[in-house]
């Protein structure tokens, strides 16, 4: 089975600042980690490929510093990396960048599968993973927390969705979007570790992959973001009740109504 794993860096702090121009987050000089959902895509890709046999290979879009997430993708068992690095890529938003991944992934050649976590927590916009089952013209579950069964002609899979749960059987090629609930990420062998730092990571441009770049960066991207703000701060009084549970019920519901009233 040949599996494309999509992985995000992300800032690994709340402390950043959105570009009053760009109107984007300033990510120059912020520690950047591995997007944790992404983690869990890692770790289904790798166990179904130990079921299976094949191969992962983690692809990535972003700076020449995203290097440092797809060795800590080797490090947790991808089989290879790829990074997409170029100018014509930088601003785009979900679409374009869903555009350029889908392009990549037609480069790669005879992939069965692409798993991507749930959402970035960085756009929390759970768009890029059907993003890219869209571009391909793939089928997709989205919100998967669990893989029922596998094999060479499909998955059945359980997906979350606004009503509830349901099961879904899906033929491959296909595009899954996961949910932490679906396993644990395992620990990284320090042989993994040691070799993630000497890995060669290749490169692809744009061109490479023959994307349209009238289809990526800022000019490919339909989303433009207007203004910014950073949220009200919420009010963390607290209030402690004491005496029966009903009493304490009654009193929280007249604290509720009255907060509701304001």
């Amino acid at each position: 089975m040949k599996i494309v794993v999509c992985i995000k860096q992300v800032p690994g702090t709340t402390n950043v600042s959105i570009d009053p121009e760009t109107k984007r987050l300033i990510r120059e000089g912020v520690e950047i980690v591995m997007n944790p959902f992404d983690a869990y895509a890692l770790e289904e890709g790798v166990l179904l490929c130990e079921k299976h046999g094949g191969e992962v290979t983690a692809l990535s879009m972003g700076p020449k510093r995203a290097e440092l997430t797809l060795r800590e993708a080797l490090a947790y068992g991808a089989d290879r990396v790829i990074l997409l690095n170029d100018r014509a890529l930088g601003g785009s938003d979900t679409f374009a960048t869903s555009y350029a991944l889908s392009q990549a992934i037609r480069k790669i050649g005879d992939v069965d599968l692409v798993i991507c976590g749930k959402q970035a927590i960085d756009g929390d916009t759970a768009q890029v993973g059907p993003g890219i089952a869209a571009h391909l013209g793939w089928p997709q579950a989205a919100y998967v927390s669990r893989l029922i069964k596998s094999d060479d002609s499909g998955l059945t899979v359980e997906r979350m969705h606004e009503a509830g749960n349901d099961i879904c059987i899906i033929k491959l090629p296909a595009v899954l979007t996961v949910l932490k609930d679906i396993n644990t990420p395992r620990m990284p062998a320090l042989k993994r570790r040691l070799a993630s730092g000497k890995a060669e990571i290749p490169v692809w441009s744009a061109s490479f992959i023959k994307a349209d770049t009238a289809k990526t960066g800022l000019d490919g991207s339909p989303t433009r973001v207007v203004t910014t703000r950073k949220p009200a701060a919420r009010d963390k009084h607290t209030v402690i009740l004491n005496g029966s549970a009903a009493g304490s019920a009654s009193e929280l519901v007249k604290i509720l109504k009255s907060r509701i009233k304001l």
